[in-house]
């Protein structure tokens, strides 16, 4: 039987935005207003302005760069993208990470500074802390993860990782989902031995062992393995 589904606020702002966008309110490249400009103007608050971009994100329309704000890239859904992710399962998902972040981890180590090792060990305490819902783990975990990949000084990884991670943040929930839990001590060692191998200067440890995260990750959800709380990004 066909039931009626009953809209979120989130995908309700998103269509409102997107109505926006489409009478030609802002030109393609142009910055967007922020969040606290945007959900009061739609009747919402932050968190759900903040997922009603990122959902636009997803689709292609709107692009976030970090440290800069959210930018107009496109005026409809893109759907061969869309289709794409869509198509995509985690275990993909995962062996496209292993491609950017095995070498961003080996650069982060080699080229960080102080002051990106700060950044790197506060996104770290943070991911720790953040366990009480799964769309905080994941936002924590890939601010960390963020954090290593920026640490490398590859403007072209960074950009990747970023518009990576806005199409696969929901794929990214779901993959935390099958773990069973928003995230385990375990889970959160191994990415401190990550972090201290990148502050060790070691980048060949630091690659291994982030590639041996994501290659035990991605044999865990091909053989519908959940344990061992899969982090999120």
């Amino acid at each position: 039987m066909t039931t009626v589904r009953r809209e979120s606020l989130s995908d309700q702002a998103a269509r409102l935005l997107l109505a926006r966008i489409q009478t030609g309110e802002w030109a393609i490249g142009q910055k967007l207003p922020g969040e606290t400009t945007l959900g009061p103007q739609l009747g919402v608050g932050r968190s759900t302005m903040r997922e009603a971009i990122r959902q636009l994100a997803g689709q292609g329309i709107l692009m976030s760069r970090q440290g800069s704000g959210i930018f107009l890239q496109a005026l409809a859904p893109q759907q061969d993208w869309e289709a794409l992710v869509l198509r995509t399962n985690i275990a993909s998902i995962l062996e496209a990470r292993l491609a950017i972040e095995s070498e961003a981890a080996a650069l982060a180590a080699e080229r960080h500074t102080a002051a990106d090792l700060g950044v790197i060990r506060a996104a770290l305490d943070r991911r720790n802390v953040e366990r009480a819902t799964i769309p905080s783990r994941v936002d924590a975990d890939t601010a960390l993860h963020r954090s290593i990949v920026a640490a490398g000084g590859n403007p072209i990884l960074t950009e990747l990782f970023d518009t990576f991670a806005e199409r696969s943040h929901d794929a990214m929930i779901q993959m935390l989902r099958l773990s069973g839990e928003p995230g385990t001590d375990h889970d959160q060692q191994v990415h401190e031995r990550i972090v201290d191998a990148v502050a060790d200067r070691d980048g060949e440890v630091a690659s291994a062992l982030s590639r041996a995260h994501l290659l035990a990750l991605r044999d865990a959800v091909v053989v519908g393995d959940g344990a061992g709380g899969a982090p999120a990004e």
